[in-house]
């Protein structure tokens, strides 16, 4: 597909008459007016978009000129600036403003979209021209981005289908034109699950929980038109009822509407539409000469094979199911001392945990938490930025249009050169699809000397307070918050030229982020920012000495959880014959590898959007232990020099691995940074397991 960036303007394409897909006006290079965009413009500048993008992509390939490297592949570099607008405006309204209305033109255009993009990437036009230029690539006198753009795109065409015979590619583009239309199904049927609620009604129902978590509760309940309180059937209003109710009975109510979204055998299962994208995917991957889809969407990774990844997933597997084990035994003999005559179930998992917590370390996340303001921890995560990266963030919001009036907006700076346009979408909504993630609208590159100003995104969902009153977050949440803004800072660091070198290795994509969550729980952000919501007080050092001493709390379950995860993503799509029945595969597949009991993968099947809605993370949910091996490393590199905040460090790892994209080969990147590969050493102590046999002799 052509990397589209965000600058040309060929005389050959047809005019808008739409403002999805005019130049963005204002500050920053311009930025999205989305202020001025409705769901019923979205069909008209979808097709104008693809007649836009023919055109120009004909212009290129009818170009009568010699090939050469600036009229075939800078060309491209420069080309689909209003099909980049597009996209922007279009992700936000699939993913933070989802409704009826979006839905069903996602449910049509998608798949066209998708066909259409396949058409272009496998014009057999275009890739001749590459061909040519990748043959003769040693007498064009490129430099070393220059070729390895040139590199890179060559072997992506190529395994993408570029040497297939016509049969064989419309055949291709069958394939991913109906797997673009059960991403859309899975997509939808998942947000459907996740819009409904339980709704409370006895006030014995809430008993236990913490008096912020019962306000948004009943303001959720309000916002429904209901009396009593409402759990959501998301991750940020499930998680702190079942870590915090007494009411066993409720505990198990709620866990299992949560576990069985899209697994009900209602309108909105999406085991059959799982089974028909894994069939799909396995013979677009046999058509293209790979073994199974893991191969292939392995093959430009770093890990590059299947086995690699297992490997790592494996080694530490047995000390965390061996560690839950522990955590179980933990939660029984207080449930027993209760005289609660309960056996651990997994509903009972994080309430009994934080019993053990209470009982080890004299430490309650509730009384963690009031220390936790959202503000507070915003202006906590940009100040460590500050610290290590010399960037400074600037609130704005206010001055330039945003999507949600709950957006806030900030300059960012570095060197006192305005770098980037941060945008924060904190909070949970109806509409809004689960989960925290990171975007840009706009990715800097130097190629064309304009639009070198990175406009990012933040999103999470967060349970916002009620009644205006600060919005307290848990060290989970926290975390989460700092994962996220990782990312941003990795995209806002870019100093790259070319597009197209822009988009690291799924298996590197992680590491950014995981890198920026250790500063959290540094004794200088907790001094400086944990403070009370009503007091103002700093958190106690007394506190701060219980949070590090239990640095490695249940790690059993925090690994269990995503590694089980993990494992079956691999499983079930490293091997040639696809699986037609996800639930009992999943079933029997964590019986064979020891699953805990006690315990449910936290993303199941039916509704693992990594997997499911796109290709992005299938056969790569493993690139999260992957880029944490590197970041466990890092953080050592940081450690190692006796202060976390460490400038030439930081700056190292700026200028070595964050401001480079793409431009060289990340495994190589890395050894330059560190001296050699990361050892997996550093994130099994980081999370308090035994080191491998191999590892500590």
């Amino acid at each position: 597909m052509p990397a589209f960036a965000e600058t040309a303007k060929p005389a050959a394409a047809p005019t808008s008459a739409n403002i999805i897909l005019d130049p963005w006006t204002g500050p920053y290079d311009g930025v999205p007016p989305w202020d001025k965009v409705k769901p019923t413009d979205f069909p008209a500048a979808f097709d104008t978009a693809m007649k836009q993008t023919k055109a120009e992509f004909e212009a290129i390939l009818t170009n009568p000129a010699p090939v050469t490297f600036d009229n075939t592949i800078k060309a491209n570099e420069l080309a689909g600036a209003s099909v980049n607008r597009l996209f922007a405006i279009w992700g936000v309204h699939s993913s933070n403003l989802s409704n009826p209305e979006i839905r069903a033109i996602q449910a049509e255009w998608e798949p066209k979209i998708s066909a259409f993009f396949n058409e272009l990437q496998l014009d057999a036009r275009w890739f001749q021209r590459v061909q040519y230029l990748y043959q003769e690539r040693e007498n064009l006198g490129l430099d070393k981005a220059q070729m390895r753009l040139l590199e890179r795109t060559y072997d992506a065409l190529v395994r993408n289908g570029a040497l297939l015979n016509p049969e064989q590619k419309a055949q291709l583009i069958g394939y991913e034109t109906e797997i673009a239309k059960k991403f859309s199904e899975f997509q939808n049927k998942v947000l459907a699950d996740e819009e409904t609620y339980i709704l409370l009604t006895d006030p014995a129902d809430i008993a236990g929980l913490p008096d912020s978590f019962v306000a948004s509760l009943k303001a959720a309940a309000e916002a429904k038109g209901k009396q009593g309180w409402a759990v959501a059937n998301t991750r940020s209003a499930i998680q702190p009822f079942l870590e915090n109710s007494p009411r066993r009975d409720l505990r198990e109510k709620i866990w299992r509407a949560f576990i069985m979204r899209g697994d009900n055998g209602d309108a909105n299962d999406t085991n059959a539409t799982i089974a028909e994208i894994l069939k799909l995917r396995q013979q677009r991957a046999e058509l293209l000469g790979f073994k199974t889809h893991a191969h292939f969407r392995m093959a430009d990774t770093m890990a590059k094979d299947p086995d690699k990844a297992m490997d790592l997933m494996m080694k530490v597997w047995p000390a965390a199911v061996a560690r839950v084990k522990e955590e179980v035994a933990d939660m029984q003999a207080i449930a027993d001392k209760e005289g609660a005559g309960i056996t651990i179930e997994p509903w009972d998992y994080r309430y009994y945990a934080e019993k053990v917590r209470k009982a080890k370390y004299d430490l309650d996340q509730n009384e963690l938490k009031p220390y936790f303001q959202l503000d507070n921890m915003v202006a906590a995560m940009f100040d460590a930025a500050g610290r290590l990266y010399g960037m400074s963030f600037t609130e704005n919001t206010g001055t330039v249009p945003v999507f949600e009036p709950d957006v806030r907006t900030f300059e960012v700076k570095r060197d006192g050169k305005v770098i980037g346009l941060f945008y924060l979408d904190n909070f949970a909504r109806p509409g809004k699809r689960s989960g925290a993630w990171m975007t840009t609208y706009r990715d800097q590159f130097k190629l064309s000397g304009t639009n070198n100003i990175t406009l990012a995104s933040n999103n999470n969902n967060f349970v916002k307070g009620a009644g205006g009153k600060p919005t307290l977050i848990s060290i989970d949440d926290a975390s989460t918050l700092f994962h996220e803004f990782g990312h941003a800072i990795h995209y806002l660091n870019y100093d790259i030229t070319w597009p197209g070198l822009g988009n690291t290795p799924r298996d590197f994509v992680e590491f950014p982020s995981q890198v920026n969550e250790n500063w959290l729980l540094t004794p200088y952000i907790l001094n400086t920012y944990a403070k009370h919501a009503e007091t103002g007080e700093p958190i106690p050092q007394a506190l701060v000495d219980k949070i590090k001493a239990s640095d490695t709390f249940n790690q059993g379950f925090a690994t269990v959880e995503y590694l089980s995860s993990a494992i079956l993503d691999m499983l079930l799509h490293n091997r040639t014959e696809p699986v037609t029945d996800p639930r009992t595969f999943e079933k029997e597949a964590l019986a064979k590898i020891g699953m805990p009991r006690e315990m449910v993968m936290r993303h199941r099947l039916p509704q693992f959007n990594h997997l499911f809605s796109s290709d992005g993370y299938s056969a790569g949910y493993y690139s999260y232990l992957w880029s944490e091996t590197m970041d466990a490393d890092t953080w050592a590199a940081f450690t190692e020099k006796g202060d976390v905040w460490d400038k030439e460090t930081a700056e190292r790892f700026r200028s070595m691995l964050l401001s480079t994209g793409n431009e060289s080969d990340r495994i190589e990147a890395y050894r330059a940074f560190r001296g050699r590969d990361p050892d997996v050493k550093y994130i099994m102590q980081k999370r308090g397991f035994p080191l491998p046999a191999e590892t500590a002799r």
